[in-house]
């Protein structure tokens, strides 16, 4: 089978990734092995790739949203058929044991495995994933529809829960990418009142198309806000979200790596407000959001790339010139 391997991380204008022939992977006890459709491309991804990320292991192949089919099953395994689509994401596996997945935060779990970091990812024809942590794909969700949700979908849904922003309320997004562009449609069907604050034209252009109330530079004001959730991965981003949000409100940070955080007066965080970080997802998010995405439901817009095209797409998302999510496909030629 074709995989994309990063060998050594470095700049994606270099070419990092490298394409490579491996044996197809067998499923061990509890996990499946999907023959990938499709996978989306993250920022995450980007991140690992040019090293801001430090990498597990090497080589590794990387991707975290894949969609396939099931085309073995491992020892053990209950509940899934061949020929079941289902979807890969972030979380790999976690132990099961310790005090965080015993209390329903598995996204904390210290032993917790991640795909495409700790274990092979989607950027291949097949991949093995844990049978109990792999989510299915609702029918009404085409394979290239469906895997930009198993990410930025996933992750921006957990991000919504963490900000604590109720139905009807006004919230801010401070960057317009993949996730935010999922994350809008949320909301808006929650009745939410959305202000969109992103680094181009373009962004906030898309931004209102998605019913945004407002659109804005990251600076610009924006109206009180019970919440706001920040994807740059930029640390003065964070900060002017802050200064956006109304007493008592959260800002959620939904990024693995922000460039720092720079020193800003209390007064911005006095009155209750708070900063929480997004860690991880757990398989209750994965769920939950696929089941809710089928319903409202959501629409994904997708770059498509073949396989072997990968560090264009890379390229492409570092430019920000993608109007979606970029997404791999595994067909050849």
């Amino acid at each position: 089978m074709r995989t994309l391997e990063l060998q050594r991380p470095g700049p994606v204008a270099e070419g990092p990734l490298r394409l490579t022939e491996r044996d197809e992977p067998a499923p061990g006890p509890g996990e499946l092995l999907l023959r990938v459709a499709a996978c989306a491309v993250c920022r995450t991804d980007l991140q690992l790739v040019e090293g801001d990320l430090p990498a597990r292991r090497l080589p590794i192949v990387p991707g975290h949203q894949a969609v396939g089919r099931v085309a073995a099953i491992g020892e053990g395994v209950t509940g899934w058929s061949i020929g079941d689509r289902a979807g890969a994401y972030w979380l790999f596996g976690t132990d099961g044991t310790c005090r965080f997945c015993r209390s329903e935060r598995e996204n904390l779990c210290e032993a917790a495995a991640f795909t495409g970091w700790d274990r092979d990812g989607g950027f291949a024809e097949a991949m093995v994933v844990r049978a109990d942590v792999a989510v299915r794909i609702p029918d009404g969700f085409a394979d290239l529809d469906a895997a930009p949700l198993l990410c930025g979908g996933v992750i921006g849904y957990r991000a919504l829960r963490v900000s604590g922003i109720e139905p009807g309320g006004r919230l801010g997004l401070y960057g317009f990418g993949a996730s935010a562009l999922l994350c809008i449609q949320v909301a808006r069907h929650w009745g939410c009142e959305v202000h969109v604050r992103a680094r181009s034209e373009a962004e906030r252009g898309r931004a209102l198309e998605m019913g945004a109330a407002s659109v804005g530079g990251y600076d610009d004001p924006a109206p009180p806000l019970d919440a706001a959730i920040t994807t740059a991965p930029v640390g003065d981003v964070v900060v002017a979200a802050l200064r956006a949000v109304d007493r008592g409100g959260i800002v959620a940070v939904n990024a693995i790596h922000l460039d720092r955080v720079p020193e800003f007066p209390y007064d911005w965080l006095w009155w209750e407000r708070q900063l929480r970080s997004v860690a991880n997802v757990t398989r209750r998010d994965a769920a939950e959001f696929m089941e809710l995405a089928a319903s409202i439901p959501i629409r994904t817009a997708a770059d498509l790339f073949p396989l072997e095209a990968g560090n264009e797409a890379l390229q492409a998302l570092a430019a920000g010139s993608t109007r979606g999510a970029a997404v791999l496909t595994m067909g050849r030629g």
